[in-house]
């Protein structure tokens, strides 16, 4: 299997346009939906399907209150083979929509998670983590006599075990987490406050809608700037909502009309943030090639040029053909480098300082310099 890990993919960025099309909620049953569309044209699938909660009786608290629990029909099986069947139905059309290099994300409890990796393995998806949803405010378990339910489980897989190129944005997260490794228990509340959508009676519309922030992280982690993200249990547009802020496009479907009408208006008052903050992210790996000659020709550093260290202990001389010298030795940037720490390697762009007439500036500051106008001109 061979994972694309950049944010950014080799080939320029594809463009992010606006259409009424991009952003479709189709009203049915999400198989016979998805049944409808082009085999193959889903970048990635967000699923939250029932999850068979099995509730017999209302909830109620130890004053006697009553629990806002689902005790929706559309949670309802009549046993655990119903439900199977019904989970194979509707992975079987998610891998029909689904890229070679997509992937598909499904959240569910200890009620239905098992159930439905299980059925996941067994149908050919490649399980690649389980994430575990953290709740900050969780709902109490008000008679005491378990655990409080504070997390979900999402299971994130891709196609088959052969899939090549499937999207992970490594080191954008990487990055927005302080450069540390994005690890797989993420903590977010529960929906509530003003993102939740209530209905005419004041009461909230839907029993389990997700956060903004759950979803954001999901789609920033394994899609690209106009993918075209699928949810087949829509609910109130938690996802599509989402995915048009992010610029990906998207498809919901959802069978119960009220919520789909919902969903629809709350996609339209979506306005896509701005395109920079949302360009792929571009990794060393897959930034153009830039020799330490280049920075010559440019006239970006002088041959005769000294460079120094950050704390100016070491210098060397730059010279025309594009290595540097320190004393006797010539060499690379990064063989210089390693010499004058006393190191076997060093990475000269990270080291090495060119003195200007407002201080010091890293050599890796006019590499991305150059970058940047290889790519205008590349456009």
């Amino acid at each position: 299997m061979v994972v694309s890990r950049r944010g950014a993919p080799s080939r320029a960025p594809r463009g992010v346009s606006e259409s009424t099309q991009q952003h479709r909620i189709l009203v049915g049953d999400c198989v016979a939906e998805m049944a409808k569309l082009p085999a193959g044209c889903v970048d990635l699938v967000f699923a939250d399907p029932p999850y068979n909660l099995q509730l017999a009786n209302d909830l109620k608290r130890p004053d006697d209150s009553h629990v806002d629990a689902v005790t929706d029909d559309w949670d309802k099986f009549a046993s655990f083979a119903a439900y199977d069947a019904f989970t194979k139905e509707w992975l079987a059309a998610c891998r029909h929509v689904l890229k070679p290099s997509g992937t598909i994300w499904v959240i569910g409890s200890y009620h239905n998670i098992f159930r439905v990796g299980a059925i996941m393995q067994d149908m050919g998806f490649w399980i690649l983590n389980d994430v575990v949803w953290r709740k900050t405010n969780p709902m109490p378990n008000f008679r005491g006599r378990r655990f409080t339910n504070a997390h979900e489980t999402m299971i994130w897989a891709s196609r088959d075990n052969a899939a090549k190129g499937y999207t992970f944005n490594y080191e954008a997260l990487k990055a927005g987490n302080e450069d540390i490794q994005m690890r797989s228990d993420w903590t977010f509340p529960l929906c509530t406050g003003e993102e939740r959508l209530k209905g005419a009676d004041g009461k909230k519309l839907h029993p389990t809608q997700k956060p903004e922030a759950l979803l954001a992280r999901v789609i920033l982690s394994s899609s690209r700037p106009d993918d075209l993200v699928l949810d087949p249990f829509n609910g109130t547009g938690t996802t599509g909502a989402v995915a048009k802020k992010l610029g990906r496009r998207f498809i919901g479907v959802e069978r119960e009309a009220k919520y789909a009408k919902a969903a629809q208006q709350r996609i339209a008052d979506v306005q896509m943030v701005p395109s920079p903050s949302i360009a792929p992210f571009m990794t060393a790996r897959e930034a153009p090639r830039v020799a330490f000659s280049f920075l010559i020709e440019r006239g970006l550093v002088n041959p005769g040029a000294i460079l120094v260290d950050a704390k100016k202990r070491h210098k060397a001389l730059v010279r025309a053909d594009g290595a540097v010298a320190l004393g006797d030795v010539v060499g690379s940037i990064h063989r210089i480098g390693a010499l004058a720490q006393g190191l076997g390697a060093c990475n000269g762009w990270t080291y090495w300082h060119l003195e200007t007439p407002k201080g010091l500036k890293l050599i890796d500051e006019l590499r991305a310099q150059v970058r940047s106008e290889m790519s205008e001109a590349a456009e």
